[in-house]
């Protein structure tokens, strides 16, 4: 393996897709992630998840911190750097979209997810061998994942950084074209789900403005940062980072900005990854 290098490096890795395969952390994963830390650099999480959504067992290799909510929070060392939310206008005008296309969404927020009464058991219903133990390749469950929600009478009093949807009556690009040019709105990150899931979000917040969040405070060039992803949401961290790491079979906009391709994780493709950049 390359030696790692005196100067520390400053990691950022996705979890679906990248880190985990289905929810699940492959051990090798773990393993190195334990490792590059010995070796004195920096790892942090820079997922699209909001960090109510980090179960323990996604976390347990031990990171310096988070970018969450695709770049709306920063956490590093437990202190919170960015804690965007949505403006009490938009918040509004999305809940109606979603609402008025019938589509089962979760409001994220670092501490909780909202959603209607009974979402839950629809989110079961539509994510049902997607994206759950004792589904599909063993993923986590959707219990799991909603450990953290809430049902409120009034939506209209929740405040959060991003949305996430299923089941919606009209496909992505026309929901996004109604929410209008202030948000942002990507296709579901689960193939499987078509055109009728996705993710929506503040436009103008991404991941490379919560690792400018991290380099800043912690007085890092870019040229130190090594980023890891796999999803369309993973593209701007990968072009602002010194080296970007893509996922094989991801999308080939993603593919074309990286410095480097390897293996997913359902092979422990971040085992080659890590000693290829000279982090173990």
């Amino acid at each position: 393996m390359t030696p790692a290098p005196s100067a520390p490096r400053y990691v950022f890795l996705d979890v679906d897709g990248t880190y985990a395969h289905h929810g699940e952390v492959p051990p090798g994963h773990e393993r190195v992630v334990r490792a590059a830390r010995a070796n004195g650099h920096r790892v942090l999480l820079c997922t699209g998840r909001p960090k109510s959504m980090l179960p323990d067992r996604i976390r347990a290799a031990g990171f310096d911190g988070i970018v969450a909510s695709a770049g709306g929070y920063v956490e590093v060392d437990g202190e919170v750097l960015r804690d965007q939310r949505f403006p009490a206008d938009l918040a509004a005008h999305a809940i109606e979209v979603l609402d008025r296309h019938c589509a089962a969404y979760l409001l994220e927020a670092p501490d909780a997810l909202y959603g209607r009464p009974g979402v839950d058991e629809r989110l079961g219903e539509l994510l049902d061998g997607h994206f759950g133990r004792g589904g599909a390749d063993g993923a986590a469950s959707p219990l799991e994942i909603l450990s953290a929600l809430q049902t409120p009478d009034d939506l209209a009093a929740c405040s959060f950084a991003k949305i996430t949807y299923f089941g919606a009556a009209i496909p992505w690009p026309e929901l996004g074209a109604e929410l209008g040019d202030r948000l942002g709105i990507l296709p579901s990150s689960i193939a499987a789900m078509g055109e009728s899931a996705g993710e929506i979000y503040l436009r103008g917040v991404h991941k490379a403005l919560g690792i400018e969040a991290v380099t800043a405070h912690l007085g890092v060039p870019r040229e130190d940062v090594v980023a890891f992803g796999d999803g369309l949401n993973d593209l701007e961290m990968l072009e602002h980072a010194g080296t970007g790491v893509a996922i094989e079979g991801a999308d080939p906009r993603v593919l074309a900005v990286a410095d480097l391709v390897v293996a997913g994780p359902q092979v422990e493709g971040l085992v080659e990854g890590f000693a290829r950049v000279g982090l173990v």
